[in-house]
Formats: structure tokens, C-alpha cells, sequence
């Protein structure tokens, strides 16, 4: 929750390959206080069955620029294996590409805080390209 002196994150994903959330991906966050400052760890988390992070970690005070990592490799590695894109879905199989493995083993995000706001940056993800976006 952010104060008058931080600000918070929150995050969600959706894979935009199936529509439904994405669930069990890895995302850390680190901080910094200012751009030339050294970036800080200060955990992470797991996206639930909604693909929400709720439990993120507080920014400290001073926090400038945030960076998620979101760890996309896994979540890709096992979806291919459970084959969850043709089995749940009516969309059309990838016929042209090979979509095993992750093209973007991983995701990071970086973006620009004040204190005193709220940032929800949310990330659509597919086996070949994400966005992201400041949310509300």
C-alpha cells in the first residue's frame, strides 16, 4: 500500500495465446533510488489462479525506478507439456511455429515511481511477444 513518502506495485498476467490468466509464474521485484543507483532486491512472489501477484513486496522509501521480472520460461515449458492451449481452447493450433520452450525466457519491466501512487503494471503475454501497461 503506498504512503505519502512510497509508492506500491501490483501486477497481473494474462496470456493472451489461451484468454485466461497465467498462473504459477514467477515474479520478483527490486528497487532503486535514483538512475544511477544500485538495484535492490526485495523478493517476489508466484501468480495465483487469477494471475495476481497479492503479496508483493513494500517499496522502501526513495524508490524511484522498479523492475519486475516476470520468469516466463517455466510457465511456457510447462504449458507446452500439458498441451493447455489445444485442449482448453477452440483457437487454432500453431501450425507454423514451434511452440515449445519460450521464445522470452523471461520478461523484465522497468518503470519510473512517485511517491504517494499506486502502480498496477499488468503483463500480456503469448509465446511470441508481451505488453505491458500502466493499469489502474
Amino acid at each position: 500500500m503506498s504512503t505519502e513518502t512510497t509508492a506500491s506495485v501490483s501486477t497481473h498476467i494474462l496470456d493472451t495465446s489461451i484468454g485466461r490468466p497465467a498462473e504459477g509464474v514467477a515474479i520478483s521485484l527490486a528497487a532503486r533510488a535514483g538512475s544511477g543507483a544500485e538495484w535492490q532486491a526485495l523478493g517476489g512472489s508466484v501468480t495465483d489462479a487469477d494471475g495476481r501477484c497479492k503479496d508483493l513486496p513494500a517499496l522502501p522509501e526513495g524508490t524511484t525506478h522498479v523492475r519486475l521480472d516476470f520468469e516466463t520460461e517455466a510457465y511456457f515449458d510447462k504449458k507446452s507439456a500439458n498441451q493447455q492451449a489445444d485442449a482448453t481452447q477452440d483457437a487454432p493450433a500453431n501450425r507454423d511455429s514451434d511452440t515449445t520452450g519460450a521464445f522470452f525466457p523471461e520478461v523484465a519491466i522497468t518503470f519510473a515511481v512517485k511517491p504517494g501512487e499506486h502502480y498496477h503494471v499488468p503483463l500480456l503475454l503469448n509465446p511470441f511477444g508481451y505488453s505491458v501497461y500502466r493499469g489502474s
